[in-house]
Protein backbone atom coordinates (compact mmCIF):
# COMPACT_ATOMS: atom_id res chain seq x y z
CA UNK A 1 0.00 0.00 0.00
CA UNK A 2 1.63 3.27 -1.14
CA UNK A 3 -0.22 5.39 1.87
CA UNK A 4 -0.98 4.11 5.36
CA UNK A 5 -0.72 5.49 8.84
CA UNK A 6 -0.02 3.80 12.02
CA UNK A 7 -0.52 5.52 15.94
CA UNK A 8 2.41 4.28 17.76
CA UNK A 9 1.39 6.05 21.45
CA UNK A 10 -1.21 8.53 22.26
CA UNK A 11 -0.79 10.66 25.57
CA UNK A 12 -4.78 11.89 26.43
CA UNK A 13 -6.20 13.05 22.66
CA UNK A 14 -2.40 13.74 21.38
CA UNK A 15 -0.81 10.36 19.06
CA UNK A 16 2.98 10.02 17.75
CA UNK A 17 2.18 8.05 14.71
CA UNK A 18 4.51 7.17 11.04
CA UNK A 19 2.05 8.09 7.95
CA UNK A 20 4.26 6.31 5.09
CA UNK A 21 4.11 7.87 1.71
CA UNK A 22 6.07 6.98 -1.87
CA UNK A 23 8.59 9.25 -0.61
CA UNK A 24 9.11 8.16 2.38
CA UNK A 25 7.78 7.95 5.70
CA UNK A 26 6.55 11.01 7.77
CA UNK A 27 6.71 11.02 11.90
CA UNK A 28 3.48 12.59 13.24
CA UNK A 29 2.62 14.89 14.36
CA UNK A 30 4.95 16.90 11.74
CA UNK A 31 5.13 20.33 11.16
CA UNK A 32 5.69 21.33 7.35
CA UNK A 33 7.43 24.12 6.60
CA UNK A 34 5.44 26.26 3.73
CA UNK A 35 7.29 26.25 0.02
CA UNK A 36 4.22 28.17 -1.96
CA UNK A 37 6.59 28.33 -5.01
CA UNK A 38 8.77 25.26 -4.84
CA UNK A 39 10.73 26.85 -2.25
CA UNK A 40 10.96 27.40 1.39
CA UNK A 41 11.79 30.82 1.41
CA UNK A 42 15.91 32.00 1.56
CA UNK A 43 16.52 28.08 2.79
CA UNK A 44 18.14 25.40 0.78
CA UNK A 45 16.54 21.99 0.95
CA UNK A 46 18.98 20.42 2.31
CA UNK A 47 19.04 22.87 5.39
CA UNK A 48 15.39 21.95 5.71
CA UNK A 49 14.93 19.17 8.85
CA UNK A 50 11.28 18.49 8.51
CA UNK A 51 9.79 15.02 7.50
CA UNK A 52 6.90 16.69 4.50
CA UNK A 53 6.83 20.38 3.35
CA UNK A 54 4.18 22.18 1.53
CA UNK A 55 3.71 23.99 -2.12
CA UNK A 56 0.64 25.61 -3.64
CA UNK A 57 -1.02 24.81 -6.94
CA UNK A 58 -2.53 28.36 -7.13
CA UNK A 59 1.12 29.91 -6.87
CA UNK A 60 2.54 27.09 -8.97
CA UNK A 61 0.20 27.55 -11.93
CA UNK A 62 0.12 31.23 -12.24
CA UNK A 63 4.44 31.01 -12.41
CA UNK A 64 6.04 28.41 -13.96
CA UNK A 65 2.68 26.88 -14.94
CA UNK A 66 2.33 22.72 -13.83
CA UNK A 67 3.40 22.02 -17.35
CA UNK A 68 6.75 23.55 -17.15
CA UNK A 69 7.06 21.48 -13.73
CA UNK A 70 6.18 18.52 -14.91
CA UNK A 71 8.45 18.84 -17.61
CA UNK A 72 11.14 19.30 -15.82
CA UNK A 73 10.60 15.91 -13.71
CA UNK A 74 8.00 17.08 -11.03
CA UNK A 75 7.66 19.06 -8.50
CA UNK A 76 10.38 16.91 -6.37
CA UNK A 77 12.95 16.75 -8.79
CA UNK A 78 12.15 20.30 -9.68
CA UNK A 79 12.79 21.67 -6.15
CA UNK A 80 15.88 19.48 -5.21
CA UNK A 81 13.67 17.57 -2.51
CA UNK A 82 13.18 13.75 -2.09
CA UNK A 83 11.12 13.83 1.09
CA UNK A 84 7.22 13.81 1.03
CA UNK A 85 5.38 16.89 -0.34
CA UNK A 86 1.63 18.09 0.01
CA UNK A 87 0.20 20.83 -2.45
CA UNK A 88 -2.31 22.67 -1.05
CA UNK A 89 -5.62 23.06 -3.76
CA UNK A 90 -5.43 27.03 -3.64
CA UNK A 91 -8.21 27.50 -2.36
CA UNK A 92 -7.64 29.68 0.24
CA UNK A 93 -5.86 32.21 -2.38
CA UNK A 94 -8.29 32.51 -4.51
CA UNK A 95 -11.25 33.23 -2.25
CA UNK A 96 -8.75 35.54 0.03
CA UNK A 97 -8.82 37.56 -3.48
CA UNK A 98 -12.21 38.91 -2.66
CA UNK A 99 -12.98 41.36 -5.45
CA UNK A 100 -11.22 39.76 -7.99
CA UNK A 101 -12.79 36.46 -7.90
CA UNK A 102 -16.68 35.59 -8.56
CA UNK A 103 -17.97 31.81 -7.24
CA UNK A 104 -20.48 29.78 -8.81
CA UNK A 105 -21.97 26.02 -8.16
CA UNK A 106 -18.60 25.03 -11.03
CA UNK A 107 -15.87 26.84 -9.74
CA UNK A 108 -14.14 30.26 -9.49
CA UNK A 109 -13.22 32.90 -12.18
CA UNK A 110 -10.82 34.95 -10.61
CA UNK A 111 -7.93 37.03 -11.71
CA UNK A 112 -4.04 36.64 -11.40
CA UNK A 113 -2.80 38.37 -8.74
CA UNK A 114 0.43 38.57 -11.07
CA UNK A 115 -0.22 40.27 -14.21
CA UNK A 116 -4.64 40.81 -13.78
CA UNK A 117 -5.53 37.45 -16.62
CA UNK A 118 -8.98 36.34 -16.08
CA UNK A 119 -8.50 32.62 -14.64
CA UNK A 120 -10.70 29.87 -13.71
CA UNK A 121 -10.74 27.19 -11.11
CA UNK A 122 -12.91 24.10 -10.64
CA UNK A 123 -12.26 21.32 -8.79
CA UNK A 124 -11.66 19.30 -11.80
CA UNK A 125 -8.71 21.42 -13.25
CA UNK A 126 -7.54 22.18 -9.74
CA UNK A 127 -6.59 18.20 -9.82
CA UNK A 128 -5.03 18.42 -12.95
CA UNK A 129 -3.34 21.20 -11.96
CA UNK A 130 -2.06 18.97 -8.56
CA UNK A 131 -1.54 15.96 -10.27
CA UNK A 132 1.03 17.19 -13.12
CA UNK A 133 3.06 18.99 -10.28
CA UNK A 134 2.78 15.50 -8.71
CA UNK A 135 2.84 16.07 -4.87
CA UNK A 136 2.31 13.09 -2.67
CA UNK A 137 -0.35 14.10 -1.04
CA UNK A 138 -3.08 16.78 -2.60
CA UNK A 139 -5.95 18.71 -1.48
CA UNK A 140 -9.41 19.14 -2.71
CA UNK A 141 -10.84 22.64 -3.91
CA UNK A 142 -12.66 24.04 -1.22
CA UNK A 143 -14.76 26.93 -0.66
CA UNK A 144 -13.44 28.97 2.41
CA UNK A 145 -15.17 31.82 4.45
CA UNK A 146 -13.83 33.99 6.89
CA UNK A 147 -13.90 32.53 10.21
CA UNK A 148 -16.89 34.93 11.69
CA UNK A 149 -19.28 33.71 9.13
CA UNK A 150 -22.76 33.31 10.06
CA UNK A 151 -24.54 29.71 9.54
CA UNK A 152 -25.90 30.48 6.95
CA UNK A 153 -22.64 31.13 4.66
CA UNK A 154 -20.50 28.71 6.60
CA UNK A 155 -23.29 26.05 5.51
CA UNK A 156 -23.20 27.26 2.15
CA UNK A 157 -19.22 27.05 1.81
CA UNK A 158 -19.29 23.37 3.49
CA UNK A 159 -21.86 21.97 1.72
CA UNK A 160 -20.54 23.25 -1.48
CA UNK A 161 -17.28 21.70 -0.56
CA UNK A 162 -18.35 18.59 -0.04
CA UNK A 163 -20.26 18.87 -3.65
CA UNK A 164 -16.73 19.83 -4.80
CA UNK A 165 -14.81 16.84 -3.25
CA UNK A 166 -17.01 14.62 -5.16
CA UNK A 167 -16.14 16.41 -8.34
CA UNK A 168 -12.78 16.16 -7.18
CA UNK A 169 -12.61 12.47 -6.25
CA UNK A 170 -14.14 11.56 -9.78
CA UNK A 171 -11.58 13.57 -11.37
CA UNK A 172 -8.53 11.82 -9.09
CA UNK A 173 -9.41 8.63 -10.10
CA UNK A 174 -6.91 6.28 -8.82
CA UNK A 175 -3.25 6.41 -8.05
CA UNK A 176 -0.64 4.29 -6.28
CA UNK A 177 1.51 7.72 -6.08
CA UNK A 178 -0.82 10.25 -4.97
CA UNK A 179 -3.87 10.14 -2.69
CA UNK A 180 -5.97 13.13 -2.31
CA UNK A 181 -7.50 14.61 1.32
CA UNK A 182 -10.63 15.91 1.54
CA UNK A 183 -11.17 19.61 3.48
CA UNK A 184 -13.71 19.63 6.57
CA UNK A 185 -15.19 23.20 6.35
CA UNK A 186 -18.12 24.33 8.62
CA UNK A 187 -16.80 27.58 10.35
CA UNK A 188 -17.31 28.16 13.70
CA UNK A 189 -20.71 25.89 14.21
CA UNK A 190 -20.02 22.62 15.75
CA UNK A 191 -23.20 20.75 14.49
CA UNK A 192 -22.24 22.06 10.95
CA UNK A 193 -18.58 20.48 11.20
CA UNK A 194 -19.95 17.21 12.53
CA UNK A 195 -22.30 17.18 9.58
CA UNK A 196 -19.70 17.88 7.19
CA UNK A 197 -17.60 15.00 8.67
CA UNK A 198 -20.09 12.40 8.33
CA UNK A 199 -21.08 13.82 4.59
CA UNK A 200 -17.14 13.17 3.94
CA UNK A 201 -17.01 9.95 4.83
CA UNK A 202 -20.36 8.87 3.11
CA UNK A 203 -17.92 9.90 -0.01
CA UNK A 204 -15.21 7.90 0.47
CA UNK A 205 -12.48 6.41 2.01
CA UNK A 206 -9.53 8.87 2.81
CA UNK A 207 -6.28 8.52 3.36
CA UNK A 208 -6.12 11.89 5.52
CA UNK A 209 -8.36 14.49 6.18
CA UNK A 210 -7.91 18.32 6.07
CA UNK A 211 -9.12 20.46 8.75
CA UNK A 212 -10.05 23.93 6.81
CA UNK A 213 -11.84 26.94 7.79
CA UNK A 214 -9.77 27.91 11.24
CA UNK A 215 -7.33 30.64 11.66
CA UNK A 216 -9.17 32.69 9.82
CA UNK A 217 -10.20 35.75 11.92
CA UNK A 218 -11.88 33.55 14.87
CA UNK A 219 -10.01 33.68 18.42
CA UNK A 220 -8.10 30.81 19.98
CA UNK A 221 -11.16 29.82 22.24
CA UNK A 222 -13.28 29.13 19.22
CA UNK A 223 -10.74 27.02 16.98
CA UNK A 224 -9.49 24.85 19.61
CA UNK A 225 -12.85 24.45 20.66
CA UNK A 226 -13.70 23.63 17.17
CA UNK A 227 -10.68 20.89 17.21
CA UNK A 228 -11.90 19.27 20.32
CA UNK A 229 -15.17 18.58 18.08
CA UNK A 230 -12.71 17.55 14.99
CA UNK A 231 -10.95 15.62 17.19
CA UNK A 232 -14.27 13.34 18.12
CA UNK A 233 -15.94 13.72 14.38
CA UNK A 234 -12.96 12.32 12.54
CA UNK A 235 -11.85 8.55 12.53
CA UNK A 236 -8.73 8.22 14.45
CA UNK A 237 -6.78 5.92 12.51
CA UNK A 238 -6.05 8.13 9.52
CA UNK A 239 -4.17 11.62 9.83
CA UNK A 240 -5.87 15.16 10.93
CA UNK A 241 -4.28 18.29 9.09
CA UNK A 242 -4.80 21.65 10.70
CA UNK A 243 -4.15 23.71 7.84
CA UNK A 244 -2.46 27.22 8.36
CA UNK A 245 -1.67 26.62 11.60
CA UNK A 246 1.99 26.95 12.85
CA UNK A 247 2.96 29.23 16.20
CA UNK A 248 4.25 27.42 19.38
CA UNK A 249 1.37 27.59 20.94
CA UNK A 250 -1.29 26.75 18.56
CA UNK A 251 0.89 23.69 17.62
CA UNK A 252 1.22 22.23 20.92
CA UNK A 253 -2.74 22.86 21.20
CA UNK A 254 -3.07 21.65 18.32
CA UNK A 255 -1.51 18.26 19.10
CA UNK A 256 -3.31 17.77 22.36
CA UNK A 257 -6.49 17.68 20.58
CA UNK A 258 -5.72 15.24 18.08
CA UNK A 259 -4.17 16.78 14.94
CA UNK A 260 -1.56 15.30 13.45
CA UNK A 261 0.09 17.60 10.67
CA UNK A 262 0.48 21.10 10.38
CA UNK A 263 1.52 23.90 8.08
CA UNK A 264 2.20 27.75 8.29
CA UNK A 265 4.01 31.02 6.74
CA UNK A 266 4.56 31.95 9.98
CA UNK A 267 8.71 30.99 10.25
CA UNK A 268 9.98 32.32 7.13
CA UNK A 269 7.47 35.19 6.82
CA UNK A 270 8.26 36.37 10.56
CA UNK A 271 12.33 35.55 10.08
CA UNK A 272 12.48 37.77 6.98
CA UNK A 273 11.12 40.75 9.26
CA UNK A 274 13.76 40.88 11.75
CA UNK A 275 11.52 38.56 14.43
CA UNK A 276 12.51 35.07 15.90
CA UNK A 277 11.23 32.18 18.04
CA UNK A 278 12.50 31.54 21.61
CA UNK A 279 11.94 29.55 24.12
CA UNK A 280 11.58 33.20 26.20
CA UNK A 281 9.18 34.08 24.00
CA UNK A 282 9.56 36.09 20.22
CA UNK A 283 12.13 38.22 19.78
CA UNK A 284 12.41 41.27 17.18
CA UNK A 285 16.15 41.48 16.20
CA UNK A 286 16.02 44.98 15.07
CA UNK A 287 15.73 46.26 18.83
CA UNK A 288 18.64 48.70 19.94
CA UNK A 289 19.35 46.92 23.06
CA UNK A 290 20.51 43.83 21.25
CA UNK A 291 23.62 45.82 19.69
CA UNK A 292 26.41 44.53 21.80
CA UNK A 293 24.62 41.44 22.87
CA UNK A 294 27.32 38.73 22.48
CA UNK A 295 24.98 36.07 23.55
CA UNK A 296 23.00 33.59 21.08
CA UNK A 297 19.42 34.16 19.79
CA UNK A 298 17.68 31.59 21.61
CA UNK A 299 20.24 29.56 24.43
CA UNK A 300 18.26 26.63 24.46
CA UNK A 301 18.25 26.11 20.34
CA UNK A 302 20.83 24.19 18.53
CA UNK A 303 20.20 25.40 15.30
CA UNK A 304 23.17 26.53 13.01
CA UNK A 305 22.08 30.42 13.92
CA UNK A 306 22.36 29.71 17.81
CA UNK A 307 25.05 28.16 17.50
CA UNK A 308 27.01 30.12 15.28
CA UNK A 309 26.13 34.19 15.90
CA UNK A 310 25.29 36.01 18.39
CA UNK A 311 22.28 38.55 18.75
CA UNK A 312 24.44 41.62 18.16
CA UNK A 313 25.44 39.83 14.71
CA UNK A 314 22.10 39.13 13.52
CA UNK A 315 20.98 43.00 14.81
CA UNK A 316 23.76 44.30 12.64
CA UNK A 317 22.48 42.19 9.14
CA UNK A 318 19.12 43.31 9.80
CA UNK A 319 20.14 47.17 10.35
CA UNK A 320 22.62 47.10 7.46
CA UNK A 321 20.05 45.05 4.92
CA UNK A 322 22.33 42.20 4.28
CA UNK A 323 20.17 39.15 3.34
CA UNK A 324 21.90 36.37 5.26
CA UNK A 325 19.84 38.02 8.29
CA UNK A 326 16.43 36.78 6.66
CA UNK A 327 18.75 33.50 5.71
CA UNK A 328 20.09 33.00 9.36
CA UNK A 329 16.30 33.60 10.97
CA UNK A 330 14.26 31.83 8.85
CA UNK A 331 16.62 28.90 9.35
CA UNK A 332 16.14 29.32 13.03
CA UNK A 333 12.36 29.67 12.68
CA UNK A 334 11.86 26.63 10.84
CA UNK A 335 14.21 24.95 13.22
CA UNK A 336 12.20 25.79 16.19
CA UNK A 337 9.35 24.37 15.22
CA UNK A 338 10.11 21.25 13.77
CA UNK A 339 11.86 20.84 17.02
CA UNK A 340 9.14 21.03 19.23
CA UNK A 341 6.77 19.09 17.22
CA UNK A 342 9.79 16.39 17.89
CA UNK A 343 9.96 16.94 21.07
CA UNK A 344 6.62 17.14 21.66
CA UNK A 345 5.86 13.52 19.79
CA UNK A 346 8.83 12.30 22.19
CA UNK A 347 6.55 13.08 25.36
CA UNK A 348 4.02 11.64 24.04
CA UNK A 349 5.80 8.28 23.47
CA UNK A 350 7.46 8.26 26.69
CA UNK A 351 3.75 9.34 28.30
CA UNK A 352 4.28 13.08 29.40
CA UNK A 353 2.90 15.26 27.29
CA UNK A 354 -0.04 16.10 29.14
CA UNK A 355 1.69 16.75 32.38
CA UNK A 356 4.64 18.98 30.73
CA UNK A 357 3.80 22.75 31.02
CA UNK A 358 6.92 23.61 28.34
CA UNK A 359 8.31 21.44 26.06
Amino acid sequence: MSFAFRIEATDGAARAGVFETPHGSVETPVFMPVGTLGTVKALDPAEIEAGMILANAYHLHLRPGEDVVQRLGGLHAFMGWNRPILTDSGGFQVFSLETLRTVDENGVEFRSHIDGSKRYFTPESVIEIQRALGADVIMQFDHVVPGGADLALAREAAERSVRWLERCRNAFGASLTQTLFPVLQGGAHVALRKETARAVDDLGDWDGYGIGGLSVGEDKTTMYGILDVMNEAIRPDKPRYLMGVGYPEDLLAGIARGVDMFDCVAPTRMGRNGTAFTHAGRVNVRNADLKEDAGPLDPECDCSTCRRFSRGYLRHLFVAEEMLGPRLLSLHNVHFLTSLVRRARAAIVAGTFRSEQAL
